[in-house]
């Protein structure tokens, strides 16, 4: 009797030992910290609840130890170099490799093992999500006042229109009893005598007065003729010009919100004259991860679903099948709107201005501005605008001739920059003694007026 409950104990010790060893497994890492080490280093290829670039990482040290009797340390070995594992011989990294389609995953060197252990902990029991008061109920409280408001208006301008027309009839009501009086007045026999001698049509009424006719009609052909060259020379000038485009893309979110350098997308600006519309396999190179919009800012009248089925969108015109995480190779081009467009004759180089003008242009224009939100940071800003403000692109700007040799006249040479200091290089002497020692050379000076610059 003594002796089973010894043994009894010693199996109750055993076994509270094996649960506590079992549950540090999972207690041994911070989720709150996994958290952040998981959105900085793995969200690019993995989520927690799907399969995107890799495998659903939720739950995955049970799944493992389930399915394949793998413990964390081969997850260790993984996360920190899963190709020097897959080299050793391991079946189960080389079986996950191949059905994956090849797709190495980055090395994690620099993870230590409590990080892993710390991310390890935030896939087993990832920690509620905090609730977070973005743009969208601060838009729908914006939306209701100004619902209101509008509807205010909209009753004020009701009775400003019901009063117009009351004193509209009441005139109405006055000139019929003028008129009526005139009538009356005009049978007597002294206006009858006087209706004699009065002009009665127009012919006779030119001959009168033929001098003050013909200086009115040429005062009016006059306007006539600036109205016809003014028209003309506002002919594509396309200020405001804002189209509707085939996938919504917000400016405002992906250069404003996430801070997206310009060039990334626009490459062509620094080595081209075109700065060039990026092909989609630009936008798949982060939207392969990125399947639906979590982000905090929202247009006021649009919500995140509206703009999640603009990514599915993309991925039907790039041929990208979501749930294989593979191309299908069936394409559909987009049919972008294009909003700049120089004409055939003029002759414009993103990456003269853009390279050698940058400093320069951005200096100049920001020594324009009074208001200092009105400054810009990056030489894209100072034709196109502040994209990084617009949801929708518009024309910034009016391009004209007149537009850019201004700009020139007014925006300063940086001899000094790498550029220009070999390119004009004979030409500084030149200069120094044109201008003066320090003076200020702007564009126009070493060309910038000439029309073979511009124009074949």
């Amino acid at each position: 009797m003594i002796s089973w409950r010894k043994h009894y104990k010693k199996g109750l010790i055993a076994i509270s030992l094996l649960l506590s060893t079992g549950a540090s497994v999972y207690a041994q890492g911070d989720p709150k910290k996994g958290q952040e080490l998981f959105k900085a280093n793995c969200t690019a290829c993995h989520t927690l609840d799907k399969q995107v670039i890799g495998p659903a990482l939720g739950g995955v040290v049970d799944r493992l130890k389930t399915e394949q009797n793998l413990d964390t340390d081969w997850l260790h070995k993984w996360i920190k170099d899963n190709k020097a594992l897959r080299e050793s011989g391991d079946k189960y990294a080389n079986e996950v490799f191949e059905k994956f389609n090849k797709t190495e995953m980055l090395a994690f060197p620099n993870l230590s093992d409590t990080d892993i252990d710390d991310i390890l902990a935030y896939t087993t029991d990832p920690p509620a999500e905090e609730v977070v008061a973005d743009a969208a109920s601060g838009d729908a409280g914006a939306n209701s006042t100004a619902a209101i408001e509008a509807q205010k208006a909209q009753e004020l301008n009701s009775k400003i229109v019901i009063a117009a027309l009351i004193a509209i009839a009441g005139l109405l009501f006055w000139l019929l009893l003028k008129i009526r009086q005139l009538v009356k007045l005009q049978q007597t026999p002294e206006l009858s005598e006087l209706n004699t001698t009065r002009v009665t049509n127009f012919s006779a009424m030119y001959e009168k007065y033929s001098y003050v006719g013909k200086g009115v009609v040429a005062l009016l052909a006059l306007f006539a003729l600036y109205g016809v060259w003014n028209w003309l020379m506002w002919v594509g000038v396309y200020k405001g010009y804002a189209p509707e485009q085939p996938i919504y893309f917000s400016h405002k979110i992906h250069a404003g919100e996430n801070k997206i350098d310009c060039q990334l997308c626009h490459s062509g600006a620094k080595y081209g004259k075109v700065s060039e519309i990026p092909s989609l396999n630009v936008c798949m190179n982060c939207h392969r991860s990125i399947s639906e919009y979590k982000g905090k800012y929202i247009e006021p009248g649009k919500d995140r679903e509206f703009y999640t089925n603009q990514i599915k969108t993309l991925y039907a015109h790039a041929g990208w099948d979501e749930s294989k995480q593979a191309y299908t190779g069936k394409t559909e081009p987009v049919e972008w709107t294009r909003i700049h467009n120089m004409p055939d004759f003029v002759y414009f180089n993103h990456s003269q201005h853009v390279v050698a003008g940058e400093q320069t242009i951005i200096n100049g224009f920001n020594a324009k501005q009074k208001d200092p939100a009105n400054k810009i940071d990056v030489v894209c800003k100072a034709c196109h605008g502040k994209i990084d403000t617009m949801n929708v692109v518009q024309m910034a700007n009016n391009f004209t001739m007149g537009w850019c040799i201004d700009c020139h006249r007014t925006t300063e040479v940086d001899m000094n920059n790498g550029y220009n200091k070999e390119y004009f290089k004979n030409l500084h002497d030149k200069l120094k003694k044109q201008y003066g020692e320090g003076s200020k050379i702007t564009v126009d000076a070493i060309g910038g007026l000439e029309c073979g610059k511009c124009h074949y």
